[in-house]
């Protein structure tokens, strides 16, 4: 019952922005989804905290005309955990401790102009986060972050071809209706497109290694606080003891 109430309160957030087009304001750290360059719907992200560029190893967000290429995740609970693109069995809660992998799921975008032709093979993705409480503020690794089930609700709206505009500038009310090609099934499409693109194995190192870190750094984080809690602790039974110690010394003296 849970499950068909999800899925009519998903079909029905979608039905005005079917088969939308999307722009990403790095200024306001918002997504818009635009259906007939009309603004229908809008999600607080998070591009790169390192900036802006589309220098290979730079772990920048590339702003510019970008394309959907492919849609990984199809049916995943919010929160499915995407190691190397795939499903490693976990579902995390929003802010889960010590934990920054990329969830839920991925829509791998190509960029279709000169400062942004190396989108493809470095990785860059729209995908969701469980650190969903940096939101609103630049703390990718290049990528697009949003929330677990914000990009739950994006995948279903938007297909594999649809076009995605990074801008420096604020989300605009309205735009020109974009050009839309004859439906295709993604599935076709992704099976096309896909093959007929090269990732760079470098970058795809780096996309993984990328992993790696933010799994390492959340469990340092999370480390440190246990420690600083056990400090404590430590410091509050040394006192106590201190105390005591002092007090059977006072009565003996007496």
């Amino acid at each position: 019952m849970i499950a068909l109430v999800f899925c009519a309160s998903l079909l029905t957030q979608c039905n005005s922005v079917k088969k939308a087009d999307v722009v990403v304001s790095v200024k306001q750290q918002m997504l818009g989804l635009y259906e007939q360059g009309q603004l229908k719907k809008t999600y607080k992200i998070s591009t790169s905290k390192f900036g802006l560029g589309d220098r290979p190893g730079s772990n920048c967000t590339p702003i510019g005309q970008h394309q959907v290429v492919a849609k990984i995740g199809h049916g995943l609970p919010a929160g499915a955990v995407l190691k190397s693109r795939r499903w490693n069995g976990e579902v995390l809660k929003p802010n889960a401790p010590g934990r920054d992998p990329i969830v839920s799921r991925i829509l791998w975008l190509k960029g279709n102009e000169i400062n942004n032709r190396n989108a493809f093979g470095r990785y860059i993705y729209i995908h969701g986060t469980p650190e969903e409480r940096r939101l609103g503020e630049p703390a990718s690794y290049g990528c697009i972050r949003m929330g677990m089930k914000d990009v739950v609700n994006v995948f279903e709206c938007v297909n594999v071809g649809a076009k995605v505009l990074i801008t420096q500038g604020p989300l605009p009310i309205s735009e020109k209706p974009m050009n839309k090609k004859k439906d295709d099934d993604d599935r076709h499409v992704l099976s096309v497109r896909v093959v007929s693109l090269q990732s760079d194995a470098k970058e795809r190192d780096q996309a993984e290694a990328n992993e790696k870190i933010r799994e390492k750094w959340g469990h340092e984080k999370t480390f440190s606080a246990k420690s600083s809690i056990s400090s404590k602790k430590r410091t509050i039974k040394s006192k106590t003891a201190s105390k005591f110690t002092k007090s059977v010394s006072k009565k003996s003296s007496v």
